[in-house]
């Protein structure tokens, strides 16, 4: 199956999957398609309470996303202290954060025009 044949819509359920099969927690879908010149379509946002939960968390999502969808990122940055780790999808980005930096950041607040979908934690 060739990879730009993948419905984003599956990936992103794939990612949430992934968070959720690790515990991370606050999961956000921020659908960036009606902006126009966005740097991609999709920013799904979430937060692990420790560096080695965003690192299983991010190895999660590589692992779900390769197995269901057949889709490596292109890159992966931010593992070395894992409080900030970004996924790229081309079209999606993900972004694990440790709960503090999330809060500093806001990223999910930064484009008041975007689509905000919250998904319910899994306790």
């Amino acid at each position: 199956m060739h990879q730009n044949n993948i419905d984003a819509k599956e990936v992103i359920q794939q990612i949430v999957e992934g968070i959720q099969d690790k515990k991370g927690k606050g999961i956000v879908v921020v659908d960036m398609l009606k902006l126009g010149n966005s740097i991609c379509d999709y920013f799904v946002i979430c937060q692990g309470n420790s560096p080695t939960q965003v690192s299983a968390i991010t190895d999660s999502i590589e692992d779900t996303v390769r197995n269901n969808c057949k889709k490596k990122p292109y890159s992966i940055d931010g593992l070395r202290n894992s409080q900030w780790v970004a996924m790229d999808y081309g079209d999606i980005l993900v972004h694990i954060f440790l709960p503090d930096v999330r809060k500093f950041y806001d990223i999910e607040h930064l484009w008041a025009d975007a689509t905000l979908t919250e998904i319910p934690d899994l306790d």
